[in-house]
């Protein structure tokens, strides 16, 4: 047959300078190892949302005066910024909080400055209270700062405040590290000089709280008075004030009247005490000082938990006494490393499962050529993705993982095109042109095929798509490098160094090599045991390097001896055969009327799949449902709670957690058990509300890893706890696991919305008792947001009584709220701190209803120019009743929130869906709505724009492929496959009763869109070529029509031809997310540097990524069917029955 030969210019240019591609070859390879080892490291993607926070606190005021004073106020001017999606905000006693969600094109750095242009604008106004302690303060909310990397814990026989001490010189140092954003300290209560008024002695003098406060102020002053000159030299003039000590305080003159002189120490009691406790903390049941460590967004997590414990380290050799313990728990680091090392591994593990099957089928030479793609390929990418600042987490991992078959499908090509040229007769050169530019264009346009796949994934709106971007970025960075590896470095390669099958190596000249690998490798290896002695660091990379050559020697030996007969059977034997099998399958595809029985039959059965789907429907869910690494125990009491029942219930529920781990004989899977009651102890998927939370505890369980786990499920100790730890009337307790996802509210979420929030809360009892007693099965615990059981003291002032005695309603509020809250009156310094001096009346009288009644309002009459003296009582009445422990609101109407975790192995899809069939049957009050929210609102956001990403996938890759082609119909063809291919993974989900994953499962089909087109090009592209090759050979013009049987025998040899690259690139592209789909796992660096594969199968990973890699597999192993068999039996009828051909076969 005459030869169409064509050229492509960068592959050309590069064969003629290869030295200058062997630079470039090594730029790539420093530079990538750099980049590698540079890139921060971290488990998931940090997520920059556009979401401002913004706290307010108000001590002393109810949530409805902290709704009506501070959050309408701000909500009303925030709703006015542009780009605003979302304002949700809770006001509870004493502190208002919103969260203000921007759309995604919205700046985060643009969105804080909005915000706090209105918050200024707010402040300023006439309406404003003028009492709030401090302007409402507005953060970015970065979720990656957020959620503690790890707790530092400080326990030994010494007293809480020396320990305090030591955990602040801790806090200091590791505050100073670039990567961490706070080190906070839990456990341990601030201090404060307390001024205890004697309610009775305040009284018999007439004192008010407004004279002790002058007192105070007055005497508390550093102020400078000027500057003297004195000769040539001018002295400031300074004031020193300050108070020295707390006696100097107590011997403040509050009055002097005539003899009779009235200190503070005769009103008061002064003293250096801590405030009321806000926070506890313990491990294992033992009180410990914790700092809750917080890394910046975008820092390298496992570099600051390293500096963290160099830190450590150094202060136990320095200053802190040998019998102070420190410990680290809940360190996410090891997480992070495990995660990183399993992802690392199968990256390896699926290079040498491709690199295995391609020695099969090219050879161990040319294998070698197109396995140098992986690595070239993914050094190269981590140069890239370095310069973009983005770091080494899981997404970019799997990225890598789902790429590693795709990586090699180029190479496969041009490999395997080369070698055939050179076995007809072609010059290494001349081989290297040709066979690149015969295929050059196909996969270039197979490559693009699968980028334009996922282009639209990288446009993912929202945070879901913010977390999930770097999927489709890493793998159009990669398979972008692969192309570029394919075009230029491999025909260089091929060029200089591939060989064509000749003698085989003497047995001498083979030992030769062995014996100077086992020599390197016993160099190394003694190296390790003598130097590396001395020097630890070196010892891991000397028996690196040892145990490199022995693998060496056993894997050419293994290959000589083992693998080389069974490749060239491989190659002589079954290749043949397998050739001609399919040759007689194509022949037969191609007669008669089976062209249209294989398509038709192929249609049908993509219809049957959709018929069992309809009959056996599939569990849908949202995010993979991985085994919990940690375990949470939330509690919350009611929201006037003392912080000292909440630390009693949660020392109870603890020991009844490592009661449960002893009884079952499961301590050794237990690396910690902490405990924080009070600051830091909310449940982050409910909401992100600061303030103080002395009704809130905490109980995090750390698990060992998952390979120590002895395969005990920890999934299944989550359930066993949920139901030990159930039935507290009153106490709203919950059992929840760390989450491998971003933030999206609950499982199951239903929101109801109405002004009335009396009415509203009542309909959400009625509602919450309605779905109880359905009992649906898997639901934990459906708890309301909101409840009206905060006791409450209303003061209802007599306003006209008030006014005839010259009392105001802002009088009796002021010295209620001072008697019982205090009042920061001013600073005491000692040492390098700062501590409030706050005045108020004595624990005996503040926490009694009658005295504080009995207290008097002192002012001047402006007539008169007397004092004048008020008792509260006589303006004012005290009644009790019940207020809400928060209101909560969403783009400023009133809501409330029913929601519930999912017990394991239930579906929270299926869940929700019957609780809404039980609210079609209920009957809601025309003025209240309900919609449900958190996880289902986004699934359905979130499926609506896959299935779009998806259309407008296919519909690139068809625009693609009719600019390959110049027509219409070859690309039908292809885009059928497509279609098709839908069959294996809708058969292969459904015979293996797998959930189908929106977000996993989605990302699989829309990727197997474009790795299925791939094979399809390049076979429908050479059958072209070969039709112009025989109508060459006929000496037919380019543009005649051939006969039928010339396009059947363009199609069988077409077949036969790509037979094995079409093979390979859906064998390697299987075997690359094998190790991942079912858990391989070898610890490889353990391996080489310790002897210590650790091998295991599971683990996190897989129950991640298992439903993407597999959906891949399912339908790519059905798609190579539909290249192979059906693409040309359509392509066939196409060029039958369309006027493609002059003739009909007979």
């Amino acid at each position: 047959m005459k030869k169409i030969f064509k050229e492509f210019g960068l592959t050309n240019w590069a064969l003629k300078n290869y030295n200058t591609v062997k630079v470039i070859m090594l730029i790539l390879i420093i530079g990538g190892m750099y980049a590698y080892i540079d890139m921060p490291r971290e488990s998931f993607p940090d997520v920059a949302a556009p979401e401002v926070f913004v706290s307010t606190p108000y001590p002393g005021n109810s949530a409805e005066d902290i709704e009506n004073l501070i959050t309408h106020p701000l909500e009303l001017e925030f709703k006015k910024i542009k780009g605003v999606d979302e304002i949700k905000s809770t006001s509870k006693s004493g502190f208002s909080s919103i969260d203000i969600k921007f759309k995604f094109d919205k700046d985060p750095d643009e969105a804080l400055a909005d915000v706090k242009d209105k918050i200024d604008e707010v402040t300023g106004d006439k309406d404003w209270p003028s009492d709030v302690p401090t302007d409402p303060m507005a953060m970015k909310l970065d979720f990656s700062e957020m959620k503690p990397i790890m707790n530092v814990n400080i326990s030994g026989n010494y007293s809480p405040d020396r320990l305090e001490d030591f955990a602040e010189k801790l806090q200091d140092e590791i505050e100073q590290l670039p990567q961490i954003s706070a080190a906070d300290i839990r456990g341990v209560q601030d201090k404060e000089v307390e001024v205890a008024v004697d309610l009775n002695e305040m009284l018999s003098r007439n004192i008010s709280f407004h004279n002790i406060e002058n007192a105070i102020k007055n005497n508390n002053l550093s102020v400078s008075a000027g500057e003297i000159r004195e000769g040539d030299i001018r002295r400031n003039i300074r004031v020193n004030g300050d108070f020295k000590n707390l006696d100097e305080i107590r011997n403040i003159i509050i009055r002097k009247a005539k003899d009779k002189v009235t200190y503070l120490k005769d009103v008061a009691k002064v003293r250096f005490r801590p405030k009321e406790a806000e926070s506890y903390a313990r491990q294992f049941g033992d009180p410990v000082v914790m700092l809750d460590i917080k890394k910046q967004s975008g820092a390298n997590q496992l570099e600051a938990a390293d500096e963290i414990e160099k830190i450590i380290e150094r202060a136990k050799r320095t200053y802190l006494p040998k019998d102070v313990q420190v410990t680290i728990t809940n360190d996410l680091s090891d997480k992070t490393r495990q995660q990183v090392s399993d992802l690392e591994n199968s990256i390896i593990m699926g290079m040498l499962f491709v690199i295995l099957v391609l020695m099969f089928f090219m050879g161990f030479r040319n294998s070698l050529f197109v396995g140098l793609a992986i690595p070239l390929s993914m050094l190269m990418s981590f140069l890239i993705l370095h310069l973009f600042g983005i770091t080494l987490n899981t997404m970019v991992l799997f990225g890598l993982v789902l790429a590693l078959g795709m990586l090699v499908d180029n190479g496969i090509v041009i490999v395997e095109n080369i070698y055939r040229y050179r076995e007809e007769g072609f010059g290494p050169l001349e081989s290297a042109k040709y066979a690149v530019g015969e295929v050059a264009w196909p996969i270039i346009a197979s490559t693009a095929t699968t980028l334009v796949a996922f282009i639209p994934l990288a446009f993912w709106p929202g945070m879901i798509g913010n977390f999930m971007q770097y999927l489709p970025i890493t793998l159009i960075t990669v398979l972008s490098s692969s192309l570029f590896v394919a075009l230029v470095i491999n025909p260089v390669l091929a060029s200089l160094y591939m060989r064509m099958e000749g003698k085989e190596m003497s047995n001498a000249a083979f030992f030769k090599k062995i014996a100077l690998y086992g020599f390197l490798a016993v160099v190394f290896f003694v190296l390790r045991f003598t130097v590396g002695r001395h020097k630890p660091s070196l010892a891991g990379l000397f028996n690196a390097l040892g145990l490199w050559f022995v693998m060496v020697v056993i894997w050419k030996l293994l290959y000589r001896y083992v693998l080389e007969d069974a490749i060239r059977s491989f190659q002589e034997k079954f290749l043949p055969w397998l050739e001609r099998a399919y040759v007689n399958t194509i022949r037969f595809a191609t007669r008669g009327k089976n062209d249209y029985l294989i398509f038709f039959s192929t249609v049908a059965l993509l219809i049957l799949s959709f018929i069992l789907l309809k009959m056996f429907p599939l569990k849908t869910s949202f995010f993979p449902d991985t085994e919990p690494n940690q375990l949470y125990v939330y509690i919350e009491f009611p929201i006037s709670t003392d912080i000292e029942k909440v630390n009693e219930f949660t020392k109870e529920v603890t020991e009844k957690v490592r009661k449960y781990f002893h009884d079952h004989h499961y301590d050794y899977l237990v690396e910690s058990i902490v405990e924080q009651v009070g600051e830091g102890t909310a449940d982050p998927r409910k909401s992100f509300v600061g303030g103080k939370t002395p009704n809130k505890a905490k109980i995090m369980v750390d698990f060992v890893e998952f390979d120590k786990r002895r395969g005990v499920s920890t999934s299944a100790i989550m359930n066993d706890l949920r139901k030990l730890i159930r039935g507290y009337a009153g106490i709203k307790v919950s059992v929840d696991k760390d989450q491998h996802k971003p933030p999206m509210g609950m499982p199951i979420e239903m929101k109801l919305t109405g002004d009335d929030y009396d009415k509203l809360l009542g309909e959400a009892v009625k509602i919450k008792k309605y779905i109880d007693n359905a009992h649906i099965p898997g639901i934990e615990d459906l708890q309301i947001d909101v409840d009206k059981n905060k006791p409450e003291l209303e003061i209802e002032v007599d306003k006209e009584k008030a006014g005839a005695l010259g009392v105001s309603t802002g009088q009796v509020g002021m010295q209620l709220r001072t008697a019982v809250y205090g009042k920061e009156m001013d600073s005491y310094k000692w040492g390098d701190d700062d501590y409030p001096i706050n005045v108020r009346l004595d624990s005996l009288y503040r926490y009694d209803r009658n005295r504080l009644m009995d207290q008097r309002i002192v002012y001047r009459d402006q007539q008169t120019g007397k004092m004048v003296s008020v008792p509260v009582s006589a303006v004012a009445e005290m009644k009790s009743k019940a207020t809400f422990s928060a209101i909560k609101r969403k783009d400023l109407k009133r809501v409330i929130t029913l929601s519930s975790n999912v017990l394991e192995g239930y579906n929270a899809n299926e869940i929700v869906q019957e609780i809404g069939h039980l609210m079609d049957a209920y009957t809601m009050p025309p003025d209240i709505r309900y919609s449900f929210e958190g996880e289902q609102k986004e699934m359905k956001k979130n499926m609506s724009f896959l299935s779009k990403a998806l259309l407008m996938a296919v519909l690139m890759i068809f625009l693609i492929l009719v600019t390959q082609f110049n027509s219409l119909s070859t690309p039908v063809i292809i885009m059928i496959t497509v279609l098709l291919s839908m069959i294996g993974v809708l058969m292969g989900l459904i015979l293996t009763r797998s959930d189908f994953i929106v977000v996993m499962t989605m990302i699989g089909i829309i990727s197997l869109a474009g790795i299925v087109v791939n094979n399809a090009i390049v076979l429908i592209d050479y059958t072209l070529l070969t039709i112009k090759r025989k109508k060459l050979e006929a000496g037919l013009p380019e543009d005649a029509k051939p006969d039928v049987r010339m396009v059947r025998e363009a199609i069988v040899e077409a077949g036969r031809t790509r037979l094995r690259p079409v093979l390979l690139t859906a064998i390697t592209t299987v075997l690359g997310l094998i190790p991942l789909a079912i858990g391989l796992n070898v610890d490889f660096i353990g391996l080489f540097t310790h002897f210590e594969p650790n091998f295991y199968l599971g683990g996190e990973n897989v129950a991640y990524w298992g439903p993407l890699a597999w959906a891949v597999i399912y339908g790519l192993s059905f798609a190579t069917f539909l290249t192979l068999v059906v693409v040309p039996s359509m392509f066939y009828i196409y060029m039958k029955n369309t006027g493609q051909t002059v003739k009909k076969e007979k």
